[in-house]
């Protein structure tokens, strides 16, 4: 039996077996992410490059989740791992016929570029929507989940996950393929790298890919900085280029002056995969003394060894027989309904909600995303076998009238071409006029904040200008609010929004996945009651921001803003009344007594805030805790949220991570302890103060 196939075998030493019957020409083409077969040995062609962020994504039909920051919003760990199991199975049923069928083609592998745990540190930017929030713990907490779903607990991996983009990268995308980003050794450290060194080190992520930009000077894809962090954090798997950010090298950073030596600066640092072309040109650096031939073997263990603990060499595995028919089943997506349900966020409510079917005979639903799949979706997407939109979601559950007007275009100021502007407004004051209450659904879509398209992307979009909704929205919100009926805005977005209005209830429903008009319609009508929280900031104004293109975290997130804030972090009302009524901290635990002192039984989530008084701490609170709790009306429980060691620590000038202060606070609430989150929310958090 030859060595890589016994399977009592480490990964390592099979992989290593197998490399070294390769020829170094064969080790070479194996760094594509493309990577041919190798007949002669048995090595079937396998394409690296598949997506996976919010369910199985460019593949044809699966279940989707709701987008990544809606999946945040939920604060709710448990159910992001099962979002995470959920994909992996589907990913593996539609391998296993793929492979029956002998299509290896994108998108059809068991390698999943996902999660992206980079920091929403610039509402503006487009892809902000793909990460888990402006938060390191939160990102890291929600990431390892994610990771721990996707590749399971066994001697087999599922599916092998993959940390994007390692790690200074968040826009602006205009620039991305020339920019440098420029952090501190304070920054990099307290916000950029611990959910990278969470998800590499407690849930030993399979993957790790780049960035297009530079960070401090050095390539995101070649950066001996970032690559030594790698190593000191134990990293035992394989590094992918982002897609086609090497040719970025020497077309727009200058590092070097032609492919083949952009290829050998990749290699040399650890990039093992290229998902580009560049690689191509390895055989010639390897000519001219650029690399060696043990480079080339280096890189090609890694991947063999990513491919062996996904059992591809194995002559069955225990994922093997897992059926297509899963795919897109019902359990599945009642698990994406109840993801919906708990990431949108009430942020508004005058009594409106949730809606009295005694007294409301007659709705009009209106706005551009009333009927809208991509409104849905996000991107890196699947594509779903039936899309709930809001419209459908609300005439599935009201049995009056259902008034449809698509009020305006998404964003142009008219729907036909050939119609003069403005040529919607006119049908939805009808709609308005003839209901008792308005539905107004507005907000953005992937197709004006997302990706900068490129070539090696099949999606283009980019960043926002400012935070504000598009301008044939703004004259639509304007003239439902003067109508006089009930308003209820319904934003689906993956960023922060300020609708510039005053309607009788807001919510933000983020992009839901394909069950979001289902659990808006459950919201509206109080079938459950919303429990979502922001894992953003929603900020009142761009103008006062700090630059796009400054890294500094200074002013940026709940963690250093002075002001300017429209919602915090944190923030989302409920139809119930959680309260925490005290505090305690033991042994590196939080007790808190939590009581329902509402009418209407409903989940909520308890939050910890922690208080360092040390001169190295951030300026405000840090998020170090959460739970996702459920209570009856008037029904108390004392909840217990573990305090990691880490939260007491605060990182120096230098970069320097450990316990500097002695006094700290602690808090508890269903939000932050600011002024703002109590005068929105009505209660106020407890707190107990520590001495280390």
């Amino acid at each position: 039996m030859k060595r890589y196939l016994n399977e009592s075998l480490s990964a390592r030493e099979r992989a290593e077996a197998l490399v070294d019957e390769m020829t170094t020409e064969e080790q070479a083409s194996q760094l594509r992410y493309d990577a041919p077969a190798v007949e002669r040995l048995g090595i079937p062609s396998y394409n690296w490059w598949n997506e996976g962020l919010h369910g199985l994504a460019r593949s044809g039909t699966a279940t989707m989740f709701p987008q990544a920051v809606g999946m945040a919003a939920m604060f709710d760990t448990e159910r992001v791992r099962k979002a995470g199991e959920i994909t992996a199975a589907e990913t593996r049923a539609k391998y296993n016929v793929y492979q029956k069928y002998g299509d290896h083609d994108i998108y059809k592998g068991l390698t999943l570029w996902a999660p992206n745990i980079n920091i929403f540190r610039d509402p503006r930017w487009g892809r902000g929507h793909e990460t888990f929030g402006e938060d390191p713990f939160l990102t890291a907490e929600n990431g390892k989940a994610y990771v721990k779903g996707l590749q399971g607990n066994g001697k087999i991996l599922k599916t092998a996950a993959c940390a994007k983009h390692f790690a200074v990268h968040s826009g602006p995308e205009n620039l991305r393929h020339e920019f440098n980003a420029e952090a501190s050794p304070k920054d990099m450290e307290e916000t950029y790298f611990p959910a990278f060194e969470a998800l590499i080190k407690d849930a030993h992520a399979e993957g790790v890919m780049g960035a297009y930009n530079r960070v401090n000077g050095e390539a995101s894809c070649a950066s001996p900085f970032l690559m030594q962090k790698l190593k000191e954090w134990g990293f035992d798997g394989y590094f992918v280029s982002d897609c086609w950010a090497i040719r970025d090298f020497h077309e727009h950073h200058g590092l070097t002056a032609n492919p083949i030596e952009s290829a050998a600066l990749a290699l040399k640092a650890g990039c093992d995969v290229n998902c580009g072309c560049t690689y191509t040109y390895l055989l010639a650096a390897l000519d001219e003394g650029l690399i060696t031939k043990e480079d080339i073997r280096k890189a090609c263990v890694h991947l063999m060894q990513t491919r062996i603990r996904l059992g591809m060499f194995d002559k069955k595995t225990e994922f093997d027989d897992i059926p297509y028919e899963i795919v897109s089943c019902e359990e599945h997506k009642k698990a994406s309904l109840e993801c919906a349900e708990r990431s949108m966020v009430l942020l508004k409510n005058d009594g409106v909600l949730p809606l009295d079917e005694n007294k409301v005979k007659t709705i009009a639903v209106i706005g551009p995303n009333s009927s809208s799949h991509i409104a849905l979706e996000g991107n890196y997407c699947g594509t779903a076998d039936r899309y709930i939109t809001f419209l459908d979601g609300i005439r599935d559950r009201f049995a009056g009238r259902v008034i449809y007007a698509e009020g305006c275009h998404l964003y142009k100021d008219r729907s036909s071409v050939l119609a003069m502007a403005g040529d919607r407004y006119a049908e939805a004051k009808a709609a308005a006029e003839a209901s008792d209450v308005i539905v107004l659904c507005l907000g953005l879509d992937a197709t004006v904040e997302g990706e900068e398209g490129d070539t090696g992307n099949e999606f283009s979009s980019g960043d926002k200008k400012d935070l504000r909704l598009p301008e044939s929205q703004r004259i639509l919100a304007d003239m439902m609010i003067k109508t006089g009926k009930p308003v209820v805005i319904v934003c689906a977005a993956g960023s922060s929004i300020n609708t510039e209005c005053e309607p009788s209830a807001l919510i933000h429903a983020w992009y839901p996945g394909s069950e979001g008009g289902k659990a808006l319609a459950e919201i509206l009508f109080g079938d459950i009651s919303p429990s979502g929280k922001l894992p953003v900031t929603f900020y009142e104004t761009a103008d006062k921001l700090p630059d796009f293109t400054d890294y500094s975290m200074k002013d940026r997130t709940y963690r250093y803003a002075k002001g300017n804030i429209l919602y915090p972090f944190g923030y989302g009302l409920s139809y119930g009344k959680i309260i925490c009524e005290s505090v305690e901290y033991h042994d590196g635990k939080a007790e808190i007594s939590v009581r329902n002192a509402g009418s209407t039984d409903c989940e909520d989530v308890v939050q910890l805030y922690i208080k360092d008084y040390s001169e190295n701490a951030v300026p405000n609170v840090s998020l170090c805790g959460f739970r996702r709790i459920g209570l009856a009306a008037g029904q108390s429980m004392t909840a217990e949220i573990a305090v990691p060691e880490r939260a007491f620590t605060a990182v120096d000038a230098s970069g320097e991570r450990k316990i500097f202060g002695k006094r700290f606070t602690l808090y508890a609430g269903t939000h932050q302890p600011d002024a703002l989150s109590e005068k929105l929310s009505g209660t106020k958090c407890v707190s107990c103060d520590i001495e280390l």
